[in-house]
């Protein structure tokens, strides 16, 4: 099976039927801990599912999260219609996908039509990643925005029993996760420089996440979601946090303090956080020849530095462009030039994330910041867009008193 080339979803399938136990599960549960071995919940798949080799070409971290991402919806959509009727999964993924697609990105636009469905859905998921990889450099960026794939996983299962309002709930799973993790980082007891940095990239994404933001500070208790989470979600959010913690190799006593209080906020058995804290220490120790994301010695500086890089790339490229739609829209352009001089208020930041959006769903390359993983880039964006783009703002600069 090459999950590049057509028909990898038939192959795939006829994979998982001769190895039954491969998708027949206990419970959700049992299916996210055999997910969470393949590297998936980290951001960096290194195998599939199937304890059987499913491929003899030695597959791509993005051909084995593709593999993963697919088996995930496929179980989600088994385990909640108590059939394994694939047919039908692959025709309400689809329909998930399209219904993200005319309300969002637009990422699936240019996908033409295929002959089978299977194909199609082949097509959206490669869209999909696609898509997630404008963000991602020789794989380094990948613990933010491919973990957070798991958040289409958990919107599928929403869409399933409501699919008038799973959007909403996508946004509001994604904001709760990208503050966990801010508050995550946050406890570190040293903060390099990168980890301020990026502390204040979560801290600002915050505002522009929810358009009902308040200015209170960031707290378990100021994130409600954490409360009305579902156990799948809870253990979600405790695995990214851990990661977050452990990204230095090393987990100081504020920062496992940190990971008690969350286990403690979310009720969950304390164990979990044992469980969680093990789970990613065995997945490291077994893949530590392969695995790119421990090797550096800083991925948090790694992260940030190549996020600004991709954003400024994305800005120059996509100039003239962004240049025509800033001066058109009149509000945003004034707005973007006072937020050079003073931190705007609530109503303006949500102003300003509305318009931006609007324009990054006209331009191709922009959609990125619309998925999971690309709304927390989104305060990077903002800032240099004055920067890199300074003949649209001449005409608007306002003096510093």
């Amino acid at each position: 099976m090459n999950p590049s080339a057509s028909d990898w979803i038939p192959k795939y399938l006829h994979i998982l039927e001769k190895n039954s136990k491969a998708i027949e599960f206990s419970d959700e549960m049992a299916f996210y801990a055999a997910l969470k071995k393949t590297g998936f919940i980290y951001g960096v798949s290194l195998d599939a599912i199937p304890k059987k080799s499913i491929s003899s070409l030695n597959l791509t971290r993005e051909e084995f999260t593709k593999v993963n991402l697919f088996h995930a919806l496929l179980f989600t959509h088994h385990n909640f219609k108590g059939n394994m009727d694939h047919e039908a999964a692959i025709e309400s993924i689809i329909n998930f996908y399209d219904d993200m697609d005319k309300a969002k990105t637009g990422f699936l636009q240019k996908l033409t039509l295929s002959p089978s469905p299977s194909q199609k859905l082949e097509k959206m998921l490669a869209a999909r990643l696609q898509e997630t990889n404008t963000f991602l450099h020789k794989g380094a960026t990948g613990i933010l925005t491919y973990a957070l794939l798991f958040v289409d996983v958990l919107a599928y299962r929403y869409a399933i029993k409501k699919p008038e309002s799973f959007r909403k709930y996508a946004e509001k799973v994604e904001s709760t996760v990208i503050n966990a993790c801010f508050l995550a980082l946050s406890s570190k007891k040293k903060k390099n420089k990168y980890d301020k940095l990026l502390i204040e990239l979560f801290q600002s994404s915050a505002y522009y996440l929810s358009a009902h933001r308040s200015s209170k500070k960031v707290s378990l208790k100021s994130l409600p979601h954490l409360k009305t989470a579902t156990e799948l979600e809870k253990r979600y959010i405790l695995d990214i946090c851990t990661i977050t913690v452990w990204d230095d190799h090393t987990m100081d006593e504020d920062e496992f303090s940190f990971l008690k209080e969350l286990t403690s906020y979310l009720e969950l058995p304390e164990n979990n956080l044992e469980n969680s804290l093990a789970d990613l220490a065995i997945f490291m120790s077994e893949h530590k020849t392969s695995i790119k994301l421990f090797e550096y010695a800083n991925p948090v500086k790694l992260f940030y530095k190549q996020s600004t890089s991709t954003v400024k790339l994305l800005i120059l490229r996509n100039k003239k462009r962004l240049q025509k739609e800033l001066e058109e829209s009149g509000e945003l352009l004034v707005l973007l030039t006072q937020s050079t001089l003073r931190e705007l208020t609530d109503d303006e930041k949500t102003k300003v994330k509305q318009q931006l959006l609007d324009i990054c769903k006209t331009v191709p390359s922009l959609t990125v910041f619309l998925l999971p993983g690309g709304t927390v880039l989104l305060p990077i964006l903002i800032k240099f867009i004055p920067q890199l783009l300074p003949s649209s703002f001449r005409e608007n600069q306002i003096d510093k008193p």
